[in-house]
C-alpha cells in the first residue's frame, strides 16, 4: 500500500491523506477499486483523530482505496470553505483516478458530526457529488448547524431527487446532535425517492467513531450493536456500487431510487399511480386502465385485498388506494395483457422523459 500527503490549502492547513492499494500483480482480477472519502467531525472547530484513520483501516480491508481531508476548521470554517475543499479533493481525486486506479463513478463521502454536515451537503448541493453519502450524528437542520458554522446551509431542504443514496447512522439518545436531525433528513430522502439505509441505535454517545473499544472506553454507556454499523455500511456500499467481479465491478443490487418516479425517463419502475395521473404517459395508459374498468371485480377477489362489496360500493378508487404505490411491472403482472401490448407500453413510457425531472430542469437544476 502507497500513502500520500497532499496539501490543498497551506494558509487554512487543507489536507488530503490518500491510503492506495494495489491492484494487478497479486490482484489479478481487481484492475481498479472504489473508493471512499472520509471527512471527521468536530464540530468545525478541528478534525477528530478518532474519524480519521481508525474509520479507515475497515474499508481498506474490505477493498477500498481511502482518503481522508482535513478541512478547513476553527478561524478558516466560515462557508463555504469546507465545501470549497471538499470540491477540491474530490475534484483530484477523479482527475487522478487512473493512476490511483479508482473507479469515478463509484466514490462514496463518509462524515462524522460536523464532518457530517459537509457529506450530507457533497451529497444535495456540491458540483462534485459524490456517488453515495454516509452520515454518522450528522448536524442536517438549519438550527442546529448555526450553533457550529452560522453560514451552514440546512441539508434538509437542499435534498431533491439528485441526491446520491445515503447510509445514515446515530444514537437515538445523541445530547450534542438531536436525533431529529437524522430523522428529518430520512424524511427528505423518502419525500424524494432516494435509495438509503438506516440505523438508529437505541442509546449511545455522541461521537462514537467506530464503536469499538480502540476509540471508546470499554465502560462507556453504549448499544452493543452499534460497531456493527461499520460492516453494515461496507455490505451497503457493495449492494450500491457492486462486488468485485472478474477485471471489473459487477451491476450493483441496489438503484439510486426506490422506484422510477424520479429518473430521467418513464418506465415499468414507476408507481402506478404517478402513471395514471402523468399527463405525458395517458396514451400509453390507456389500454391498462381500460383492462382495469373491465376487470376491477376480477383483480381485486384475485388479491384478495379487499372484499367484493367494497369493490361494488367505491369502485375503481378501492383499487387505485392499493395499486397508486406499486410499480406498473408489478401491476402488469395481474393484468396478464397479450404480451406484444405489454411491450408495448414499457417500450412506449421508456420514450417519454419523466415531466417531474423536466421541470426540474426548467427552473435551472441540472440532470
Amino acid at each position: 500500500m502507497k500513502t500520500e500527503f497532499i496539501t490543498l490549502n497551506e494558509e487554512r492547513q487543507v489536507t488530503l491523506t490518500a491510503y492506495l492499494q494495489e491492484t494487478g500483480g497479486a490482484f489479478p482480477y481487481i484492475l481498479k477499486r472504489p473508493a471512499i472519502l472520509i471527512l471527521p467531525g468536530g464540530g468545525y472547530q478541528y478534525c477528530s483523530d478518532r474519524e480519521a484513520d481508525p474509520v479507515a483501516m475497515p474499508y481498506l480491508k474490505a477493498g477500498f482505496q481511502v482518503f481522508i481531508l482535513r478541512y478547513s476548521v476553527n478561524c478558516h470554517s466560515a462557508w463555504p470553505n469546507p465545501l470549497n475543499d471538499y470540491e477540491q479533493a474530490m475534484s483530484l481525486i477523479r482527475k487522478n483516478a487512473e493512476e490511483w486506479k479508482v473507479y469515478e463513478d463509484k466514490i462514496a463521502v463518509l462524515g462524522f458530526s460536523a464532518g457530517g454536515h459537509l457529506a450530507g451537503c457533497a451529497a444535495t448541493m456540491a458540483k462534485e457529488k459524490p456517488n453515495a453519502a454516509l452520515l454518522g450524528y450528522a448536524v442536517t437542520k438549519a438550527s442546529d448547524v448555526a450553533l457550529c458554522e452560522p453560514e451552514g446551509p440546512d441539508v434538509n431542504a437542499a435534498v431533491d431527487e439528485h441526491t446520491c443514496p445515503c447510509f445514515v447512522f446515530a444514537a437515538c439518545n445523541d445530547q450534542i446532535v438531536p436525533i431529529s436531525n437524522s430523522l428529518a433528513f430520512l424524511q427528505a430522502l423518502a419525500q424524494h425517492g432516494v435509495t438509503f439505509e438506516s440505523h438508529i441505535y437505541a442509546y449511545g454517545p455522541h461521537g462514537f467513531s467506530t464503536g469499538d473499544t480502540s476509540v471508546q472506553p470499554a465502560k462507556t454507556q453504549m448499544c452493543s450493536r452499534i460497531p456493527s454499523w461499520v460492516e453494515d455500511s461496507i455490505g451497503w456500499l457493495r449492494d450500491v456500487f457492486g462486488e468485485f467481479g472478474e477485471t471489473c465491478m459487477e451491476e450493483p443490487e441496489c438503484k439510486s431510487h426506490v422506484n422510477g418516479d424520479f429518473e430521467a425517463m418513464l418506465s415499468g419502475d414507476c408507481t402506478f399511480g404517478y402513471l395514471r395521473t402523468c399527463p405525458e404517459a395517458g396514451a400509453v395508459m390507456k389500454p391498462i386502465l381500460g383492462w382495469i374498468q373491465e376487470h376491477l371485480a376480477e383483480i381485486m377477489e384475485h388479491t384478495g385485498l379487499i372484499p367484493a362489496k367494497t369493490v361494488q360500493e367505491q369502485g375503481e378508487e378501492c383499487f387505485y388506494a392499493i395499486a397508486d404505490d406499486r410499480m406498473l411491472k408489478e401491476i402488469l403482472r395481474y393484468a396478464k395483457l397479450p404480451k406484444e401490448v405489454e411491450n408495448g407500453i414499457l417500450g412506449a413510457l421508456s420514450k417519454i422523459p419523466n415531466p417531474r425531472r423536466k421541470r426540474k430542469d426548467k427552473t435551472g437544476g441540472a440532470v
